[in-house]
């Protein structure tokens, strides 16, 4: 890794499913992925070019990234300086019941409807969390009240694209994710896609892509990488996990993963299971 290429992965006992990436960029360039998780972050300097929600963004100094669960998006450092931001991942399950108290419908499918926006008090949350997270003195509850003061701040955000108009076409597509989630560990053919979709074969292709920003391959992938980040948190052996989810090789693994983490599955594992 280029010394102008630095990730660091941080987490909190006391913080669960909560994750903190503190990244520095020069020359590194983040294919095109999606998490799991929410994912909010600070540009602390240089500025953040990235594709995302169907156009280039740009974030500058002090400026919010808001990226939904299944946002596909890439990213690189834009200009001459270098790039240094803060990046929190929350998985649903920490934020939703959240969304809830504050009575947010629908609060499943809650989106952020800015990808990059300027919010003192949003920012204000987001850089709060990230000192918690590396604070080993933090506790549970200074975690859920700085969390709901985070979610009372984004609900205003709220998108009103939470259900399309041709509902009927989102269901079908929603069923050919959950299909590719299923059944990450196996080949899953084009052909059983469009018959669970009920589509012919280029028509889901593009509407597939249109929808989730990635091909069917693409979006299978990453599941995988992401199933397999859930597994070196765990500790499980980095070649046990590659071959659990049918990559060739450890080559092959670090290959798929490094492009969306920026590290080795090893390294991940390495500052992730740090006591």
């Amino acid at each position: 890794m280029s010394d102008g290429n630095q990730f660091q992965f941080l987490n909190n006992q006391a913080l669960d499913n909560v994750m903190l990436l503190k990244a520095s960029m020069t020359n590194f360039s983040y294919g095109n992925h999606a998490h799991e998780e929410y994912s909010f972050g600070i540009t602390l300097s240089g500025r953040q070019d990235f594709f995302a929600n169907g156009k280039l963004n740009k974030s500058n100094p002090g400026q919010v990234i808001a990226l939904n669960p299944g946002d596909a998006h890439d990213g690189e450092s834009g200009g001459d300086a270098a790039l240094t931001y803060e990046m929190l991942y929350v998985h649903p399950e920490q934020f939703v019941p959240h969304l809830k108290a504050l009575n947010v419908r629908h609060a499943e499918h809650f989106r952020v409807n800015e990808t990059v926006f300027s919010d003192p008090q949003v920012q204000d949350r987001i850089l709060r969390l990230a000192r918690l997270i590396e604070s080993q003195g933090a506790t549970s509850s200074e975690y859920t009240m700085l969390m709901f003061e985070l979610a009372e701040q984004l609900v205003r955000y709220e998108s009103k694209r939470v259900l399309s108009r041709d509902i009927k076409r989102q269901s079908r597509l929603e069923r050919a994710k959950e299909y590719l989630q299923d059944h990450y560990q196996d080949e899953v053919s084009l052909d059983s896609l469009c018959q669970v979709a009920c589509m012919s074969k280029y028509h889901f292709l593009r509407l597939f892509k249109e929808y989730t920003g990635m091909t069917p391959h693409q979006y299978w992938l990453n599941i995988r990488i992401n199933r397999g980040r859930q597994a070196l948190r765990s500790g499980v052996p980095v070649s046990d996990i590659a071959n659990h989810l049918g990559f060739n090789d450890l080559s092959h693994f670090n290959r798929r993963f490094k492009p969306v983490f920026g590290i080795t599955p090893r390294q991940y594992q390495q500052l992730i299971l740090i006591p």
